[in-house]
C-alpha cells in the first residue's frame, strides 16, 4: 500500500510511502520479504533449525524468532555482546525473541566479527548440530529475490525510489526490479561508501546511487533533531518511522528536497522497511542518555 504524504513540498514535488511495515504485525517490511524464500528453501531441504545473527534490538532477530515459531522451526540467535546475557528481561526485542522460543547465545563483539569465517560456522555446527544459516540482516540471493517483489506495476509512475540500507539486500532487490526511467537512491545507516561493492554483487542495473550523508554519526546513532523529526512526521502524517533506518532516510529525502536535489514535479516513492518493534528498546536508551523519546502509537 502506498500512502501519500500530505505535506506540501517545494517545486510541486510529491512523496508517497510504501507501507511495507504493515505487511505483518511481527515480521514486517523487508524482513518479511527476505525470509519468504529462505523459509521455503529451509523446508525444501528438510531443515528443522534456523540459525542467525543480530544485535541487541535487531529487527531481524525478532522476525526470525516469530517466523520460525509460526512455520515450525527451532530458532537460534547468536547475539552480539556477551554482557547482554544477563539483561534479557530489560530488552524488549530479546524478550520477544525468547518468548517465541528462540535459543539465544551471547558472544563477545570480538568473536562476533568472526561470524563469516568457515571455522566459526563449523564451531556452531559442533555446538548446535545441523541448521539452515540465515546471514545477519538476512541478505542472500533468496532474500534479494523476495525484495524484488516490493515494487509493483502501479509504482511505474514514480521517478525516484528511495530506501534505507543496512546490509544492502533490500535495495538490491529494488534496483533489479526498478524500471529504466526510475532512479533508486539508497540511504545507508552505516558510515562510509563500502556498501556499493556489496550491492554491485547482486544487481545488473546502473540507475542507482547511495546518499551517504544521513547516517547521523553511524549505525544506531541518533540525536535530538532526528527524534524531533520522527515525532513531527508522525503527528502530521500518522506514519511511524524507526530511528535506525527509515527515519534517517525520510529525513534525508526531505532535506534534499529543500536543497533542490530533485527536479521540479518529481514523484518520489519511499520504501518503509519496518523496524517499528525496536522503538521501545531505543526509547529506553534515549531515557538513559537523557534524550527525548519517540512518541508514537504502535
Amino acid at each position: 500500500m502506498n500512502q501519500q504524504v500530505t505535506s506540501r513540498f517545494l517545486n510541486s514535488i510529491s512523496i508517497a510511502i510504501k507501507r511495507e511495515d504493515l505487511i505483518h504485525p511481527f515480521v514486517s517490511g523487508n524482513k518479511f520479504r527476505k525470509l519468504k524464500y529462505n523459509l521455503l528453501q529451509a523446508k525444501t531441504e528438510h531443515f528443522e533449525t534456523l540459525l542467525t545473527f543480530g544485535g541487541a534490538f535487531s529487527n531481524h532477530i525478532a522476525a526470525v524468532a516469530f517466523a520460525g515459531k509460526e512455520k515450525g522451526f527451532k530458532t537460534i540467535g547468536i547475539i552480539r555482546g556477551d554482557e547482554l546475557g544477563s539483561k534479557i528481561a530489560e530488552n524488549p526485542t530479546l524478550t520477544f525473541a525468547q518468548n517465541c522460543g528462540m535459543q539465544l547465545e551471547f558472544i563477545s563483539r570480538e568473536e562476533y566479527r568472526l561470524k563469516s569465517e568457515a571455522s566459526f560456522s563449523e564451531k556452531l555446527k559442533q555446538q548446535f548440530g545441523d541448521f539452515y544459516l540465515i546471514p545477519e540482516g538476512g541478505t542472500n540471493a533468496l532474500a534479494i529475490k523476495g525484495c524484488q517483489e516490493i515494487l509493483t506495476p502501479e509504482d511505474a509512475e514514480f521517478d525516484y525510489i528511495c530506501c534505507s540500507i543496512g546490509t544492502g539486500g533490500t535495495i538490491s532487490g529494488i534496483i533489479n526490479s526498478a524500471l529504466s526511467h526510475q532512479k533508486v537512491l539508497g540511504f545507508p545507516a552505516l558510515k562510509g561508501d563500502f556498501l556499493k561493492e556489496e550491492i554491485r554483487n547482486f544487481v545488473q542495473n546502473e540507475n542507482w546511487d547511495l546518499i551517504t550523508e544521513y547516517h547521523f554519526g553511524g549505525y544506531g546513532k541518533v540525536n535530538e533533531a532526528l527524534i524531533g523529526f520522527i515525532n513531527q512526521f508522525y503527528m502530521e502524517n500518522q506514519i511511524p518511522l524507526d530511528p535506525i533506518y527509515t527515519g534517517k532516510m525520510v529525513f534525508g529525502v526531505i532535506d534534499l528536497i529543500q536543497k533542490n536535489y530533485f527536479p521540479a514535479e518529481s514523484k518520489i516513492l519511499l520504501i518503509h522497511t519496518g523496524g517499528i518493534q525496536g522503538i521501545q528498546g531505543m526509547n529506553m536508551k534515549f531515557r538513559n542518555k537523557q534524550l527525548p523519546t519517540i512518541d508514537i502509537n504502535v
